[in-house]
């Protein structure tokens, strides 16, 4: 049985894992992230993936998914906004430092990968469309039963897709992306300003939060929705609101077999799926008319990185 590595690397952790070719981990490792010393961050990485190497010396590539703008060969980070890495040649180093054949591809890619071939989509064997949602918004695409990565290596950039005209400004420079308005972000300000406009309708959420507004966290308002919270619920309809109506863009766009949620916001279950699909079949009046992609929640959660890193490993 092939076993191959994977490396997910965010802004806080290193997470390292040896895959086998069923998608299951046979062992994990971890450390934390030296955001802001590049070159600490690349030797981290190779920290990670020789300890493991060592362990299953029969490993045969690393993958690596990194929160980050990845080239077009796979070869160079281009740009990390966590990580402070600037055209970083980071799949050669590690190639070199560790010796084994290595890829490199965008975090989301991998994730989406593994949801491909290990998680809820794993029957499709065509295409596939992920929005991962966490504090910001990512997302994959397998078109042909391959990873689509576009002409220069960053497709599936949909966080960035404009939902409304000259709304909330965001850190990619345009007005009104996505991850203004569906990301766990988005998710914190939409119930802080329940909270400051209808605090009657918040008194779960502002107890959690001390009484105070701004003190509210995404936890917080997962625990309130659960609980009963008129706020904490009503933000999670406004986020599903969003991510629907740019589903069934994303259907229309693309037709894929299977439509994906992934991402840690999703462990709030129907509290974002609910509305999410309500808006997508409403968005899609004509659906009944012609088949269409049904929306799921994903289901490899926190291996996700790591399974996917290792996987599209096996292509080298």
């Amino acid at each position: 049985m092939t076993l191959t590595i994977g490396v997910d690397v965010g802004g806080t952790k290193v997470a390292g894992g040896v895959v086998d070719e069923h998608g299951t981990v046979l062992a994990s490792n971890r450390r934390s992230t030296p955001a802001e010393d590049p070159a600490g961050t690349r030797d981290t990485i190779v920290e990670v993936a020789a300890e493991l190497a060592q362990q299953f010396p029969q490993a045969t590539a690393i993958g690596i998914g990194a929160a980050a703008w990845i080239d077009a060969p796979g070869a160079t980070v281009l740009f990390a906004p966590n990580l402070a890495w600037r055209d970083e040649p980071l799949r050669d180093y590690v190639s070199k430092a560790v010796g084994l054949p290595t890829v490199l591809e965008n975090d989301a890619n991998v994730a989406a990968w593994a949801e491909f071939r290990y998680g809820v989509a794993r029957e499709a064997d065509d295409s596939m469309v992920m929005i991962t949602v966490g504090t910001g918004i990512g997302g994959g695409i397998v078109l042909g039963g391959r990873l689509w990565r576009g002409a220069h290596g960053i497709a599936g950039e949909l966080g960035h897709i404009q939902s409304v005209p000259d709304g909330h400004p965001c850190g990619c420079g345009r007005l009104g992306c996505l991850e203004q308005y569906a990301s766990g972000n988005a998710l914190v300000r939409f119930a802080r300003a329940g909270a400051r406009q209808e605090p009657e309708r918040a008194a779960k959420l502002l107890e959690l939060a001390g009484g105070d507004p701004l003190a509210i966290t995404g936890r917080q308002i997962t625990e309130a929705a659960r609980a009963g919270d008129g706020v904490a619920r009503d933000a999670f309809g406004q986020i599903g609101y969003w991510l629907g109506v740019a589903m069934a863009d994303l259907a229309q766009s693309f037709d894929p077999q299977i439509l994906v949620v992934g991402g840690g916001v999703v462990d709030a279950g129907e509290l974002l799926m609910a509305p999410t699909r309500d808006t997508y079949r409403d968005q899609l009046k004509q659906r009944g008319r012609f088949p269409v992609a049904e929306v799921h929640a994903a289901e490899t959660g926190n291996t996700a990185g790591v399974v996917g890193a290792a996987d599209l490993a096996r292509s080298v």
